[in-house]
């Protein structure tokens, strides 16, 4: 059977939203402990949590939303590559540890190490990686942060970047116990209409366990 790494945080009411989102809250209809004959429970949450897929709509007035996205883009071959720069900094190609060999292309900053603890000062993507990696054929980045722009960011360089190029964008992933290399990436977003972003449930395999898309 194949190994299954989940790159995606646990969710609880104790995990970290963008300041000012919306919080994970869980609320029960029915309990079996109560008497129920089931539990049934209902949810309430940003779309941002934890391991997310942003929909151009975030970033684009007028966008499509998550509903719209091609999910070929958050399925296949990826390249897990390890990038050490200052805090806050944005990643610029130069800080590339490896050659991009994979179309999907996660990056593992280590500056958001606790999901239960919100870390400002985390790194973020350069417009130049984007433009970068787009280059080079990528159809999706990843990033082990909540956002490829720095939370100061109001012009959102980076989003813009990856609208301008038509990138796929994963957020909010647990990539410090992943080595380095290349996978096989399973990020599906679910089919909310009209939502700027998804949850995923992320996991990687090892690579070639998915060959329809390379």
């Amino acid at each position: 059977m194949s190994r299954i790494i989940d790159i995606s945080p646990r969710i609880s009411p104790r995990i970290a939203v963008w300041p000012g989102d919306v919080p994970f809250s869980q609320r029960f209809a029915l309990r079996i402990a109560d008497g129920a004959n089931i539990d049934l429970s209902a949810i309430l949450t940003t779309v941002h949590l934890g391991a997310h897929a942003d929909a151009p709509s975030h970033y684009v007035a007028g966008g499509p939303g998550i509903a719209e996205r091609p999910l070929e883009r958050y399925l296949g071959l990826c390249q897990v590559i390890y990038v050490r720069v200052p805090s806050g900094a944005r990643v610029l190609p130069a800080d590339l540890t490896a050659p991009v060999v994979a179309p999907r292309v996660l990056l593992a900053t280590g500056s958001f190490p606790d999901p239960e603890r919100w870390t400002p000062d985390f790194n973020s993507a350069s417009p130049e990686l984007i433009d970068h990696l787009a280059d080079a054929g990528v159809v999706l980045i990843g990033i082990d942060t909540p956002s490829i722009d720095p939370q100061d960011s109001t012009a959102l360089e980076s989003h813009a970047a990856v609208a301008r190029r038509d990138l796929a964008v994963l957020e909010g992933l647990v990539l410090q116990d992943v080595a380095p290399g290349t996978y096989t990436l399973v990020a599906l977003p679910l089919s909310i209409e009209g939502a700027d972003a998804s949850p995923v449930r992320a996991v990687l395999l090892p690579s070639g366990s998915l060959t329809a898309n390379p």
